[in-house]
């Protein structure tokens, strides 16, 4: 396999598909442009034990992971829209508690713009990360989170990287 072919569902040892899917309402507003697009197509492998989430694509359907587990969290559906990229039109995240814990429909909508853009595409996503940091710290009732012990523990990610 060349550095630049997709990785599939059988790229990874094990994944385990969402046992629970549960519909989200909330999705990202972000057209990806044809360029995104492609390298999301790509997929993601974490490289080490520190990073949690493996994703890759099949057709317009990209599938979120976590690494360790290899539980499916999300299943994002893509659509173009009309020469300008492709937008996420559907999704699904599980709602088994016992395999994801959600913080609820903002989180997850900015989670799967995060996983995309921070990890799949390695933008800064500065905004984004931000975001859940402050959401993070909302639900845990706690305002002093430290936001790289907040991004690594959700993303794998520390902040900047």
């Amino acid at each position: 396999m060349t550095a630049d072919a997709p990785l599939t569902r059988e790229s990874f040892r094990r994944l385990h598909p969402i046992s629970t899917p549960r519909p989200l309402s909330q999705l990202p507003d972000r057209v990806w442009t044809d360029e995104d697009w492609d390298r999301i197509q790509l997929g993601y492998r974490a490289r080490d034990m520190d990073e949690k989430w493996n994703v890759f694509a099949e057709g317009d359907v990209l599938f979120m992971h976590r690494s360790w587990t290899g539980h499916g969290v999300y299943e994002v559906s893509f659509a173009p829209m009309g020469g300008r990229g492709m937008r996420i039109v559907s999704a699904v995240a599980e709602a088994d508690g016992e395999r994801y814990r959600s913080m609820g429909g903002d989180y997850d909508c900015l989670m799967m713009e995060l996983i995309v853009s921070a990890i799949v595409l390695g933008e800064p996503a500065a905004e984004l990360r931000a975001g859940l940091v402050e959401l993070t710290a909302r639900a845990s009732g706690k305002s002093d989170l430290p936001s790289g012990v907040v991004e690594h523990s959700a993303l794998g990610l520390r902040s900047g990287s």
